[in-house]
């Protein structure tokens, strides 16, 4: 008997502790981190980290209705591409963790995490999957269901973001492999191709039954085109539409620098908030949207000049234009009650900040909020979360200390958001009276829209590079610094890093040769540098001379910590001669 009371006891026991930490109190909130986790936020809104890093770091992040966090990780390995975490005492911050969920295809571009009816869906970089959820284990069982499989390989802008009408739909976002579909993939000059072929199959939305088991995109209807990259994306149940944040196009000065200066290139085009209904064409690759003159115009690749309008007004145009190159990776509209009522229904972004904004300063790594009302933005956009980058200045990507991707809501209506760069993840929730909250809360907010991250940079005074570089230091700067930075350290995901890279200075490769051929015939897909993948883009150089290339690889060779032999123009020219490059 005594050992049936105790059993009995154990099980009441078990069940209590299993129920509170499935339901907690959804109207208990944890105490905030002293510094908001080295946050800027609202009037009365608080912090907290949740964890402060996770081995793999993190795309897109979803929580589900217990409370349980879980975050796709921008590096999977052998045990999982995914984390799970469970706070089990309430005090804000996970206590445990546990990576699930191994799948073959890890390339550092899966991106998409999200909890729907009862499924976590998730995303690889050519793969959309589900598992059940079960709210008495945190992680879910069995293998990874296989939902939608992309026959072609990991390239360009393969993130694939999901969302999920109330009809039994999933969207699914096919970026571009391409620039502005050129003849050759970002080459200067190259001229863009006339009924650009690669909208057949990428830049638009696909829509796929939520339930169906091993679909292809051939399987999905094309719901939308004319959208070159989509990395925030959400259906928005005030009004039952789609809507995004669409990345534009890039390097507007290195393609045509007879027509665009290097400031042009880092203020145009803007990043398209758009409402997407069946059949929306955004336009690209024949239009880019400006923010300064408020309208589409013809991208260079197809006859613009930076101020032929074309046929850009029979495009869709976005409801509202963000600055350039801010990187929107996560669109979130809020349905909570836990921030005060203007919140509700309005849209979140997370921007990314830009990599390619240079000799100006890097911008963006915020979470943005635009009022909604009516199914329409109300006013201008606002910053609602600052200081991941750490700094004010970045004249480098990777001189941000963290960079926003994923948003989500949790069951009392916090916000949660992941970091690209080490894998934190915060909970921001509001702890003032919510019926006092005014607008005057804002203002100290709408001050930092005058700091380099946000400000529209002075031609001449935001200039970082004005008047100091020659030679090899100049061509860096002219060809290469959009991509690998100023600073040669990449930004961590598509463009490697180029100290120490064996793709550099030697190492198991030939020492010269093989920088030179890089640079001569480009290089596009995954590579590995010092043993970490990237899903590189390379474009051909071959259009600069022997004494070009050779002077910007020798100045590579001799900085970011290299220290190597020069090149010389002979070596290139045999290294030419040999490829048969013109």
């Amino acid at each position: 008997m005594k050992n049936r009371a105790i059993l009995f006891l154990t099980a009441i026991a078990a069940f209590f502790i299993i129920s509170f930490t499935i339901t907690g109190n959804k109207d208990t909130l944890p105490v905030a981190d002293k510094n908001n986790g080295g946050l800027f936020l609202p009037g009365h809104f608080k912090a907290v980290v949740v964890v402060d890093s996770l081995a793999g770091r993190a795309r897109h992040l979803a929580v589900n209705d217990n409370g349980d966090v879980y975050v796709k990780l921008r590096f999977p390995d052998s045990i999982g591409g995914n984390v799970a975490m469970r706070d089990t005492n309430h005090d804000g911050k996970a206590d445990i963790i546990k990576k699930f969920a191994d799948y073959e295809d890890k390339g550092s571009y899966g991106t998409a995490m999200r909890v729907h009816k009862g499924y976590l869906y998730f995303s690889s970089e050519i793969n959309v999957y589900r598992m059940k959820l079960n709210l008495n284990t945190l992680v879910p069982d069995g293998k990874p269901e296989l939902i939608v499989h992309d026959i072609h390989p990991p390239q360009e802008h393969d993130a694939k973001p999901l969302a999920f009408d109330n009809k039994g739909h999933m969207y699914v976002a096919f970026g571009a492999p391409s620039n502005a579909c050129q003849e050759q993939n970002r080459v200067p000059g190259s001229m863009g191709i006339e009924g650009c072929p690669l909208l057949k199959e990428y830049g638009g939305i696909w829509r796929f039954d939520e339930d169906k088991l091993n679909q292809q995109q051939a399987d999905g209807m094309r719901y939308a085109t004319g959208l070159r990259s989509v990395v925030a994306m959400d259906w928005n149940t005030a009004d039952n539409c789609l809507y995004v944040v669409a990345h534009g196009r890039d390097d507007l000065r290195l393609q045509f620098p007879k027509l665009f200066t290097p400031w042009q290139s880092a203020v145009l085009p803007a990043e398209e908030f758009l409402k997407i209904k069946e059949g929306t064409d955004v336009g690209w690759p024949y239009y880019y949207y400006d923010p300064i003159k408020k309208k589409k115009l013809l991208n260079p690749e197809y006859g613009g000049d930076g101020k032929k309008a074309g046929d850009g007004a029979k495009y869709a145009q976005p409801i509202m234009a963000f600055a350039a190159h801010w990187a929107p990776n996560d669109l979130l509209f809020y349905t909570g009650n836990q921030f005060p009522a203007r919140y509700k229904n309005g849209a979140f972004v997370a921007f990314h900040g830009s990599t390619n904004r240079s000799p100006y300063p890097q911008a963006g790594f915020f979470i943005g909020f635009v009022p909604f009302k009516g199914g329409k933005p109300v006013g201008s956009w606002e910053i609602f979360a600052d200081g991941f980058a750490g700094r004010t200045t970045i004249a480098s990507v990777s001189d941000a200390v963290y960079r926003p991707m994923g948003i989500s809501q949790g069951p009392d209506g916090s916000l949660y958001i992941s970091d690209t760069e080490k894998g934190r993840v915060w909970r921001i929730f509001y702890q003032g009276d919510k019926i006092k909250f005014t607008t005057a809360q804002l203002a100290k907010m709408e001050l930092r829209k005058k700091l380099p991250s946000f400000k529209t940079p002075d031609i001449t005074r935001n200039n970082l590079m004005s008047g100091m570089l020659t030679g090899g230091a100049k061509l860096y700067a002219t060809y290469c610094t959009n991509c690998h930075q100023k600073n040669g350290k990449g930004d961590g995901n598509l463009f490697p890093p180029l100290g120490g890279s064996e793709w550099v200075t030697g190492g198991k490769y030939m020492e010269k040769e093989t920088a030179i051929r890089v640079l001569l015939n480009g290089l596009e897909g995954p590579v590995k540098v010092k043993n970490v993948p990237y899903n590189s883009v390379m474009p051909k150089h071959n259009f600069l001379s022997d004494d070009q290339i050779a002077q910007v690889l020798t100045y590579i060779r001799n900085n970011f910590g290299n220290n190597s032999s020069l090149v010389t123009a002979l070596e290139v020219k045999k290294v030419r001669a040999s490829l048969k490059v013109k």
